[in-house]
């Protein structure tokens, strides 16, 4: 379940919904980057896991909304303390893997002294 919570998607998608249902292009139209396929499968596993509803409307054109059921609710607080984390400490992460590309993974930074003789 943790793999789900932390994902990109499940966090922006619970936290887009979190002021009401929405429609999918609506929610699609509000994640920046997320395509069709990745919101399609994202919507699948929260709507299985009992995260948010499906509402489908019988009407022309049909319509279908989601939105966060009471357990989805719950994750509010925790999904919003990792987005706040995430923002506030993009830049120092984006400095710290400017600089891994430089030295590599696993490979500390070494000085090179001369030696004398």
């Amino acid at each position: 379940m943790l793999d789900r919570i932390g994902d990109k998607w499940t966090v922006l998608v619970i936290s887009t919904l979190s002021t009401g249902s929405l429609r999918y292009s609506d929610l699609q139209a509000s994640i920046p980057g997320i395509s069709q396929r990745m919101l399609t499968q994202t919507l699948k596993r929260l709507e299985r896991d009992g995260l948010i509803t499906r509402t489908a409307y019988p009407e022309i054109p049909p319509r279908v909304e989601y939105e966060l059921t009471d357990l989805g609710r719950s994750l509010l607080d925790a999904v919003t303390a990792m987005a706040g984390w995430a923002a506030a400490h993009h830049s120092e992460i984006a400095s710290n893997r400017a600089a891994s590309e430089l030295t590599g993974v696993g490979r500390g930074k070494t000085s090179v002294s001369a030696s004398a003789g």
